[in-house]
C-alpha cells in the first residue's frame, strides 16, 4: 500500500507537471502533433524508471518537482534522462522547445 500511495505522490508532483510543462512548451510553440504525441508517450514510458528514481532518492524528487515549477529545472533533461530510448523524440522536440522559454 505505501508503494501505490508513494508511486500516486511521485505521478501528481512530478510526472504530471513534467509532462504538462513540455506538452503546454510545444503546444506554445506550434509543434506538429505528432511530436507532442511522441513527447507524451515518452512520459508514459519513463513514469516507472521516474517512479524508481523518486522512491530510491526522495530528496531528488523533491528538488526536481519544485525546479520544474519553478522553471530553473529543464523537463525535457528530466525525460531524457528517465527514458534514454526517447532521445530521438526529445531531439525532434528540442527547436520547438527551444524556440520559446516559458
Amino acid at each position: 500500500m505505501l508503494d501505490t500511495t508513494l508511486a500516486a505522490l511521485v505521478s501528481f508532483f512530478l510526472i504530471g507537471p513534467l509532462q504538462a510543462e513540455i506538452s503546454k512548451r510545444l503546444e506554445a510553440a506550434g509543434a506538429p502533433p505528432t511530436i507532442v504525441a511522441d513527447i507524451a508517450s515518452c512520459g508514459r514510458t519513463a513514469t516507472p524508471a521516474l517512479v524508481e528514481r523518486a522512491t530510491g532518492d526522495p530528496w531528488w524528487a523533491a528538488t526536481t518537482a519544485v525546479g520544474i515549477w519553478l522553471g530553473s529545472t529543464k523537463a525535457d533533461a528530466v525525460l531524457a534522462e528517465a527514458a534514454p530510448a526517447c532521445t530521438p523524440a526529445i531531439d525532434a522536440a528540442r527547436p520547438f522547445l527551444m524556440s520559446r522559454q516559458t
